[in-house]
Order: structure tokens, then C-alpha cells, then sequence
């Protein structure tokens, strides 16, 4: 059902996507064209300028004097409109590259117009303009601004009209160039009375370029702009320009040109044409703007239109998206908070009342707490939905089955463990009384050594069945009424281990440990000191420290031994192992790691204060410290043992163990803010 409803839904959006991004398209086209036809009048309003400035300096320097206050204000008239063109990227660029010497061009005029006709040729020796270079310099200036002109290059999309408006515009932009250059060109010619050298060639190829510009106008300018343009080449300063430009044809054989052919006439009449042809393109230009914000006002209005039905077509989807999903998310919802609801609370609960539910001889193990009727419907919704509701439950009950055989094969595994303890124990504990009486009769030394090997045996096969009693929790306390001295602790705690001949006892302080803890806590160090035996060199002894801290109140035994050592990933697992009060089962514990949880338990149980804790031996090693809190000390009454003249160094013990505390702490403070 969400493949049906996704797939319309997404191809809906993609259309109308596809539709906004044509319209936000379209508009950016018609902003664009609206922005560049407005810089390219900028550009024919500089290139006019200039086109006049080309003219007048041609006329100067043919000997036309009173073109200088005409030409004065006109380069007032360029400058300004440079001015305006900075910060226009590549016109800008154009202007720089092309216009450059425009100030050395201009001083040159104004040197050669100072100078007699007659000594033109010798200009370029002098340093003055030559009037063929300034005309060329002008001409490329104008060229190059037709060039980077943007009506040239703007995308008009598919508008005809606007289209047809731009390419008119470019059009009669080339035209009024060739009657500009014309104009400049015989304004120097008919001040020189004829023409030099390739003059006439030059002039016959404008009038070709104007002819042929204007054609190309015809084709894609409007009836109306035609009209102007015809109407601009009707007047009488135009037909007085064509005067003028027959009696230049006559001289195309090199003689002088009539008295008649008065070079400010020619200027007059052809600057009144050229400024007609510009109004004419200020025409087109004004309508090619005008279209261009039409289609710009014409796009956002259709982008708006676009956008509020896109919108509207989005909202209408989402809502039938959204009453589509909750008929999915609702059974759904259901689903899955059954389903966190058997996860979190009822297979444990299950579990939990397996485990601590008592059991009887011959009694059966509880059953999963599952509903009567597993076929009974869990919630409403389509069929597919029911049947992965029904699937859950059918998922649950052999999850609780299963859960409920684990749990009761883990019990009977325990207490079959812990039945086999009790029996080893008692077996342990009749076989020593049994050694303790031959010794007694026994008089042979042979003999008597080899039952004290004997006795040995026997005691460490009393600490493993107690060792295993402990880890099923059910080992009460070996009793012991009287308190004992510290050092008869570490005595009996060296008698239940293996090679009790390498352990040394270094130094133990007075105390007195009272009676209920004295078989726990000479378990937990016969552990320690078996540990510190196994993972030490065979010529290495381990060493074993009694001191009283009387900054924390406790008795501190330390058990040091200088073999492997432990890396410190598995020295903080070990740790926690330590800390450990029947949480992790050992059943699912690796073996090796047994001594460690029997060592926590036994912590666990001697009650709060009592830390066991592992760190570096100086050296190379590892050293193990149990601290006993003052409520497990007896008062002293007298020393049952002299000790030794020297105190052992037990402070870097001490230091070692409350920074390891600290490190310790410190993990379990962030693991409990993350």
C-alpha cells in the first residue's frame, strides 16, 4: 500500500518541480534580458559619445578649427559616460584595453590641429596625430564596445518578438556605426579638399556596410520602427548629407573637391542624421526593455501561479499521505508497543518469577505467563497487519517457552551444583577430622609428614566445594565463634593453597577480625594468594601485608605477587568481576575468570566497606588489596604473635590502591552520565 501511494505522489511532485523550475527559469531569462538591454543602452550611449568625438577630431585634423569648442564639450560628454561604466566587468575590461591612450590620442589631436595643413605627412615625426591612426584608434574603441555588447549574446527564450526587437537593435547599432564613420571619415576629407591615397576604397567599403546593416534591419524590425528609420532618412538635413555624399563620389579619381563642399555643412547635416538614427534606436531599445519586463512580470505571476498550486497539490498529497500512513501507523503502533511490551516487561517478569519461584521435590517448573487464547486478535487493522500481530504472539509464547526452559535447566543446573558442594563439603569436612586424628596417634615422622600432605589435600579440596557453594549462593560461613588474629587469617588462608611454600609473610600488624568473618575473609585471600601463585615465576614468591590505615579506618591486607601482570582493559574487568554481587551468572562466566567472582561474592557478602581491588606491583606485577572495614575488627586484646622489628613499605601499596579506587570511580561516574 505505500509503494501504491508513494509512487503517484512522487511523480506528482516531480511534474510540478519540473513545471517551477521552468517558470523560476523563464523568469530568470526575462530579469536577465530586462538587466542587459538596459547596459547595452548604456553602452550606445558611450559608443554615440565617442562616435561623435571620432568625427570632430578627424575634422580638426583636417584642418577644421572650429570643430575644437564642439570637440571640448564632447569629450566632456565621453568622460562622464566612462565614468558611469566602471564596475561593469567586461566593459570595463574593453574600456581599459582599448581606450587606454584615449588621453595621448587626444593631446595628439590637439598638437597636429595646430599645425598647417601642408606639413600633415610629417606628423608621425613630430609626434602629432596622424588622422588615418586617430580615426583607426576610434573605430576599434567603438568596435570592441559593439563586441561585448549583451544584446548580442542574451538568451530571449522562445519569444519571437522580443527576439526580433534585439536582433533589430544590434542591427541598426551597425548601421548607425557606418554613418558615424562615414561622418568622421569625409569630415576629414572635405577638410583636406579631396581624397589621399586609399581614402576613397575606405569610403566606399562604409557605405557598403551601411547598406547592408540596414538591410538586415528590414527583416526584423517592425512596421513602426521601419517607419522611424525611414522617416530619419526623409528629412532635410539627411537629404543634404546625400548631397554632400555625391559630391564626394565625383572626386574618386583624386581631384579636389568643390568649394562648395563645406566640411561643418557635412558635419551639421550627418550629426543631425546620427542623432536621429540614435533617437531611433533609443525607440527600439525602450521597446525590447518594456517586452522584457512584460515577460519578467509575465514569469512571476506564473511562478506565483506555480508555486501556490505546487503548494496546494503538496498539501492536498500530504494530507492523503498522512490519512494513508496512520491507518498503516496506528495498527502499527500497536504492533510494536506489544511487542516493546513483551521485550521489556513480560518475558522478564517471566523469567524473574522462574527464577525465584520456589521448587519442591518432584514439582514441575512454572509456566510462561502467556494469554489463554492465543488466537484471540491483539489489535484491529488490515489482515496483513493481524497476521503479523498474530505471528508476535505466536513469537512470544516460544520465546517465553524457551526462556522458562533456560531458566529452569540454569536453577536445576545450580542447585544441582550446590547439592553436589554440600556433599563435598561434608565428605571434606569428615575426611579431615578423620586426618586430624591419625596425626594425633600417629607417631612415625614418615608417617606424620605424609599425612599432613594429606591434611593439605583435603583443605584445598574443602575450598573449592565452598568455592562452589559460594558461586550458587548458597554457602553459609564456616563457623567460627572467637575472633581470630590477622595473622592466623593469612596462616589459614596459606593452608588452602597449593604451593604454600612460596608464600612469603612479610609483615602482618595486630588485629583481631571478628568471629563471623574470619572463614570469609581467609577464603577470599586464600583466592587472592592462589591467583598471585598461578600468574607468578615457580622461583618468585608472593608476598602477603597487613597494616592498619588509621586515615580510613581499615585493615588492609595485601597480597603481592611480581609475575605477568595484567593489561589494563582486563585489570578493569577484573575489577569489576571484583566488585561483582551475584549479578553476572557464572555459569555463563569463563572459567578462568571463577576466582574473581567467587572473590566478589565473598566481598559482597562480608556487607558494606569491604573493597578488593587489583593495580600494578612496582617492578612488574600485579597486587591484589582487600580493605576491611572497622566493624569487622575485633578490639585488640594483646598481640597473639610478635612482629616483625621492621615495617614493611606499605605505603606505595596504599597510594597504588586508592588511585586505582579513584580510577575506578571515575569510569563508573561517566559510564553512568553517557
Amino acid at each position: 500500500m505505500a509503494v501504491v501511494i508513494t509512487v503517484p505522489i512522487c511523480l506528482l511532485l516531480a511534474v510540478a518541480g519540473l513545471a517551477v523550475q521552468g517558470r523560476a527559469e523563464a523568469l530568470g531569462d526575462a530579469r536577465a534580458t530586462r538587466s542587459e538591454v538596459g547596459l547595452s543602452l548604456r553602452i550606445q550611449a558611450l559608443v554615440h559619445q565617442l562616435q561623435r568625438e571620432r568625427g570632430l577630431s578627424n575634422g580638426l585634423l583636417g584642418g577644421e578649427r572650429e570643430f575644437r569648442p564642439a570637440l571640448a564639450a564632447t569629450r566632456e560628454r565621453v568622460d562622464t559616460a566612462l565614468h558611469g561604466m566602471r564596475g561593469e566587468g567586461t566593459v570595463e575590461a574593453v574600456i581599459q584595453r582599448h581606450l587606454q591612450r584615449l588621453d595621448g590620442i587626444r593631446a595628439a589631436v590637439d598638437r597636429g590641429s595646430t599645425e598647417a595643413p601642408t606639413t600633415q605627412t610629417n606628423r608621425t615625426e613630430t609626434g602629432t596625430a596622424d588622422r588615418a591612426a586617430t580615426l583607426t584608434f576610434y573605430t576599434n574603441a567603438i568596435d570592441a564596445l559593439d563586441s561585448v555588447d549583451p544584446v548580442t549574446e542574451t538568451a530571449t527564450g522562445a519569444d519571437r518578438q522580443l527576439r526580433d526587437a534585439l536582433a533589430a537593435l544590434r542591427e541598426l547599432a551597425a548601421a548607425k556605426e557606418s554613418v558615424a564613420l562615414e561622418r568622421g571619415f569625409l569630415n576629414g576629407v572635405f577638410a583636406a579638399r579631396g581624397f589621399h591615397g586609399r581614402e576613397y576604397l575606405t569610403f566606399t567599403e562604409i557605405r557598403a556596410t551601411r547598406i547592408a546593416a540596414l538591410a538586415r534591419f528590414q527583416q526584423y524590425a517592425t512596421a513602426p520602427q521601419r517607419a522611424a528609420l525611414n522617416k530619419a532618412f526623409r528629412t532635410a538635413e539627411a537629404q543634404r548629407s546625400t548631397a554632400y555624399e555625391s559630391r564626394a563620389e565625383g572626386a574618386a579619381d583624386g581631384s579636389a573637391l568643390p568649394a562648395d563642399a563645406d566640411a561643418g555643412a557635412w558635419w551639421d547635416a550627418m550629426t543631425t542624421l546620427v542623432d536621429d538614427l540614435y533617437a531611433v534606436q533609443q525607440s527600439i531599445g525602450d521597446d525590447a526593455r518594456h517586452r522584457a519586463e512584460r515577460l519578467s512580470h509575465d514569469a512571476e505571476t506564473g511562478l506565483a501561479v506555480y508555486l501556490l498550486a505546487g503548494a496546494f497539490i503538496a498539501a492536498l498529497l500530504a494530507g492523503l499521505a498522512a490519512f494513508a500512513s496512520r491507518s498503516l501507523t496506528r495498527p502499527l503502533g500497536a504492533l510494536a508497543e506489544a511487542a516493546h511490551d513483551v521485550a521489556r516487561h513480560r518475558l522478564p517478569a517471566t523469567v524473574a518469577r522462574i527464577q525465584q519461584a520456589p521448587q519442591e521435590h518432584g514439582e514441575s517448573l512454572p509456566t510462561a505467563d502467556v494469554p489463554d487464547d492465543p488466537d484471540a486478535p491483539l489489535l484491529s487493522g488490515a489482515a496483513e497487519i493481524a497476521e503479523v500481530a498474530t505471528s508476535l504472539r505466536q513469537v512470544e509464547l516460544t520465546a517465553l517457552q524457551l526462556a522458562a526452559q533456560q531458566a529452569g535447566l540454569r536453577r536445576n543446573t545450580t542447585e544441582s551444583l550446590a547439592n553436589l558442594g554440600r556433599r563435598n563439603q561434608n565428605l571434606v569436612r569428615r575426611q579431615l577430622s578423620l586426618i586430624t586424628r591419625l596425626e594425633r596417634q600417629e607417631l612415625d615422622p614418615d608417617a606424620l609428614a605424609e599425612l599432613f600432605e594429606l591434611d593439605h589435600l583435603a583443605t584445598r579440596m574443602r575450598r573449592n566445594a565452598e568455592s562452589l557453594l559460594v558461586l550458587v549462593g548458597q554457602n553459609p560461613p564456616r563457623p567460627t565463634a572467637a575472633p581470630a588474629d590477622g595473622l592466623e587469617v593469612v596462616q589459614s588462608a596459606v593452608a588452602e593453597v597449593e604451593h604454600y611454600r612460596r608464600v612469603l609473610i612479610a609483615t602482618v600488624e595486630p588485629v583481631r577480625v571478628r568471629g563471623h568473618a574470619v572463614a570469609d575473609v581467609a577464603h577470599l585471600l586464600a583466592e587472592l594468594i592462589e591467583n598471585g601463585l598461578t600468574f607468578s615465576p615457580p622461583n618468585e614468591p608472593v608476598e602477603v601485608h597487613g597494616w592498619y590505615d588509621t586515615e580510613d579506618d581499615t585493615y588492609c591486607f595485601a597480597v603481592v605477587d611480581h609475575g605477568i601482570g595484567m593489561s589494563e582493559a582486563d585489570k578493569e574487568r577484573a575489577n569489576a568481576r571484583l566488585c561483582d554481587s551475584g549479578e553476572e551468572a557464572f555459569l555463563a562466566a569463563p572459567t578462568r575468570f571463577l576466582g574473581h567472582l567467587v572473590v566478589g561474592r565473598l566481598a559482597h557478602r562480608l556487607g558494606e566497606g569491604v573493597q578488593v581491588h587489583l593495580f600494578d606491583t612496582s617492578g612488574g606485577g600485579l597486587s591484589a588489596l582487600l580493605a576491611l572495614p572497622g566493624r569487622l575488627l575485633a578490639p585488640a586484646q594483646g598481640s597473639s604473635s610478635t612482629p616483625p622489628s621492621a615495617r614493611p613499605a606499605v605505603s606505595s601499596l596504599l597510594n597504588g590502591f586508592r588511585a586505582g579506587v579513584a580510577r575506578a570511580e571515575t569510569r563508573s561516574t561517566q559510564g553512568a552520565s553517557s
